[in-house]
């Protein structure tokens, strides 16, 4: 009975001890309310964006020109695992995925190493340098405005999307990015007509001098008196489109070309080649990001607020309607989880009381539980982590765990008072002896989460949260198991239970002997039975081997937000007259299913490419015909119409939609063409 524990001193001091954990409590339940909410772990890919434009190049020439001589330099540096690039009419996009361990901004730095190397090799006639941003191919959007109105023109829309919508929502803390999609800008547009302006001899250029020299803005001087000074500029900008008529072209010999005699001017958009729709009607969409960071329900409920104020800043016959918003199924899977918490929680407890029959030494054991979850919290925080279903997972997982360490430490302490021991003495030598048991316990646990502590690769990001959190819940519950349990033993356990001191011990133990009876005799069964045991174990083995390799197998189990993502394409010849009728009558397929409540589509961003997605109605049964419409809804049933192919995938809850691939459909070009969301 020589020597000092490690719990003695919180033993002697019980009021110090109390304070230390009504402290773990209070920080814990601070820092839970910090902790960033999300659906799953936040795993950031080093993802790189590069992007590059030459006005009027077709595709292959984009590919040639400037995608080819960007590739050879960024495919030299160092972690790239994978390099993919998109060309489009006077456009190029190339994505550089690097390994996981590589640190983004390093990367960065050497992809400007290599555009700047590659400047020699690209054409000279680039309006600009090619330009690279980080970018998380995992992120998907938290929220999805569609811009509708009976009167406004899709400029009109757009306007007032990007000027005011847009930038109001991006100053919302939590939102990283809102990208509009659908229409451009307000421009006047000029279609010269080649014909007329060879007869007259003139080119194009004459035609860009003259409306440029004719719609400029800029200082000419300034008159500088005794008393005042004045400064002088020109405002000649033309913005309709009858002012730019009158434009002279040319003026030699007395004739005068003016611009309406070789050209045809109209009101327009500065890029005519894009369009979007919602529910059938012409439309703006604002695509919203988080931050990866951010909690993304105070994020949404932030946008939320902020939409009645933003709806007076803006045209009254414009209407922004919710088209998508994730955090709905994400507040349903947290709530769920915190609800499996809470009766997690709640069974251990009445476990432990069955087991304990007394107050003191089940409060002793439970006081562990809320101790240790709040413990854990306050480490998550510290340590970058968000509340998700993983986390969520762990700390119910962890809720048996954290009260094995006390209740060893409390039938030590029970067995010392059986000896006659005092409770003050009994609790100190009951720590003293089982102390490094406990912590023994604790260590074997934590090792067996080892695996998925080091494993690599995109898994081990995503568990790696999982496998922490068990590991601070392992941990704290070690330190309260030897500081606040036998503490409470010494100064609140009088003895220890008793068989038959009330109807509750005679009842349990009652129950206990005929378990252990029957736990007898089946094992006296099984010891004279071996040879047909050995068989059903075998044959157990092999049914279980049997189950494994025919059970579906993937990162997540497939979950139902209502939300599908639809891709479609067509032949790279295809005109955007073309595709724009082609993708009106995919919509109205989307939008003529009844269990379809919302469908949104815009094209023009991705070349001959173009994105639908709809939104399932929340009927309360209508979980079970949702799934069974996913192939119908989005293309599983290929369309009619030749030279248009589509996939579709669910919108999946963790983040990551899986690809459903439809049977091919020829394009005029005669490829089957199939691209997954």
């Amino acid at each position: 009975m020589s020597g000092t524990s490690f719990s003695e001193a919180f033993i002697r001091r019980p009021v110090g001890t109390t304070l230390l954990a009504i402290g773990l409590f209070l920080v814990g339940a601070v820092a839970y309310r910090f902790l960033p909410v999300a659906s799953m772990p936040t795993v950031d890919f080093p993802t790189i964006a590069v992007t590059a434009s030459r006005p009027g190049a077709d595709p292959e020439t984009m590919a040639a020109t400037v995608a080819a001589p960007l590739e050879r330099r960024l495919a030299e540096i160092a972690g790239v695992t994978e390099l993919t690039s998109r060309n489009s009419m006077g456009a190029t996009r190339i994505t550089v995925q690097f390994d996981l361990a590589r640190n983004i901004d390093g990367a960065a730095r050497d992809v400007q190493a290599a555009i700047n190397a590659a400047l020699s090799d690209l054409p000279g006639d680039l309006p600009s340098r090619p330009t690279f941003r980080k970018v998380n191919p995992a992120a998907t959007p938290i929220m999805i405005l569609a811009l509708t109105s009976n009167t406004a023109p899709p400029s009109a829309l757009y306007d007032a999307a990007d000027t005011v919508i847009a930038q109001r929502l991006s100053q919302i803390d939590g939102v990283a990015e809102v990208s509009v999609n659908g229409a451009e800008q307000p421009a006047i547009r000029v279609r010269v007509d080649p014909i007329a302006l060879a007869s007259m001899g003139l080119n194009m250029e004459d035609v860009r001098t003259a409306i440029a020299n004719s719609n400029g803005i800029g200082p000419v001087g300034m008159f500088d008196g005794g008393e005042r000074a004045i400064s002088i500029a020109t405002n000649d900008q033309l913005r309709a489109a009858p002012d730019y008529d009158p434009i002279v072209v040319r003026n030699a010999n007395g004739t005068v070309v003016r611009l309406s005699a070789v050209a045809s001017i109209e009101s327009g958009v500065r890029n005519s080649r894009t369009a979007a729709w919602f529910n059938g009607q012409p439309s703006v969409l604002l695509v919203i990001n988080k931050q990866s960071t951010a909690n993304v329900i105070e994020t949404v409920d932030r946008i939320y607020q902020l939409l009645p104020e933003i709806k007076r800043w803006i045209s009254p016959g414009i209407d922004i309607t919710v088209m998508s918003d994730r955090t709905s199924t994400i507040r349903a899977s947290v709530f769920d989880m915190q609800l499996t918490l809470i009766a997690t929680v709640i069974l251990v407890m009445l476990v432990v009381f069955v087991f304990l029959r007394r107050a003191a030494t089940t409060v002793a054991a439970g006081v562990t539980v809320p101790l240790s979850l709040a413990g854990t919290c306050a480490m998550m925080w510290l340590a970058g982590f968000s509340i998700d279903n993983l986390s969520l997972m762990a700390l119910a997982v962890s809720v048996g765990f954290v009260v094995d360490d006390a209740i060893v430490m409390i039938e030590n302490c029970f067995r010392n008072l059986e000896k006659g021991m005092s409770p003050f003495r009994a609790a100190i030598e009951g720590a003293r002896q089982i102390g490094f048991t406990v912590l023994s316990i604790s260590i074997s646990l934590v090792a067996a989460f080892i695996p998925l502590l080091f494993m690599t690769g995109l898994v081990g990001r995503i568990f790696r949260e999982f496998s922490v959190t068990l590991a601070f819940a392992i941990a704290v519950s070690t330190a309260v198991s030897l500081t606040l349990t036998p503490m409470i033993c010494a100064h609140f356990v009088r003895k220890p239970p008793s068989p038959d001191a009330t109807w509750l011990d005679r009842a349990v133990e009652r129950v206990m002997r005929l378990m252990v009876r029957g736990y007898a005799k089946s094992l006296a069964a099984v010891l004279h039975h071996q040879g047909l045991m050995l068989l059903i174990v075998t044959a157990t083995l092999a049914i279980t081997i049997m189950l494994y390799v025919r059970t579906p197998k993937g990162y997540f189990p497939q979950d139902d937000t209502g939300l599908i993502w639809c891709s479609t394409q067509a032949s790279t010849e295809i005109s955007f007259q073309a595709m724009y009728d082609l993708q009106q009558k995919a919509e109205a397929l989307v939008r003529a299913d009844p269990a379809v409540a919302n469908v949104g589509s815009s094209i023009g961003s991705m070349g001959t490419a173009a994105r639908c997605s709809s939104r399932s109605s929340r009927w309360p049964n209508a979980t079970g015909s949702r799934r069974k419409r996913w192939p119908t809804v989005c293309g599983r049933k290929p369309p009619t119409f030749p030279g248009y192919a589509s996939t579709s995938s669910p919108c999946r809850t963790c983040g990551s939609a899986v690809a459903r691939a439809i049977p091919p459909i020829s394009t005029r070009s005669g490829t089957p063409i199939i691209r997954s969301c």
